[in-house]
C-alpha cells in the first residue's frame, strides 16, 4: 500500500464533492432547459473533476475519498435544494 497524503485526499473529497453538487445543480438547469445556466454547470463541473482524477490516477487509494466525497456531494447539494413548487402532477406520475 502506498503512502497517502493528506492533504491530497482532502482535496480529492472536497473536489469530489463540489463536483456532485455542481453536477445536480447542472442536471436541474437543464431539467428547466436554462440554457446559459446548464453550460456554466457544465464547465465547473468539469474543471473540479479534472482536479480529482488527476489527484487519484496517481494512487488508487485516493478513488476511496473520491467515492466519499460523490456521496456527500449528492447528499447535501439534494438535502439543501429548494425546489419551487409547481402546479400539476409530479413528474412520473400517471395522468388523472
Amino acid at each position: 500500500m502506498t503512502a497517502v497524503d493528506p492533504l491530497t485526499a482532502a482535496g480529492v473529497l472536497v473536489a469530489t464533492a463540489a463536483t456532485d453538487a455542481v453536477y445536480v445543480m447542472f442536471t436541474g438547469a437543464v431539467v428547466n432547459r436554462r440554457r446559459l445556466s446548464a453550460a456554466n454547470w457544465s464547465a465547473l463541473w468539469y474543471l473540479l473533476s479534472s482536479y480529482a482524477v488527476i489527484s487519484y490516477t496517481e494512487n488508487w487509494v485516493y478513488v476511496v475519498f473520491a467515492g466519499a466525497g460523490s456521496w456527500i456531494g449528492a447528499f447535501v447539494s439534494l438535502t439543501f435544494q429548494h425546489r419551487k413548487p409547481r402546479g400539476g402532477s409530479p413528474l412520473g406520475a400517471p395522468p388523472e
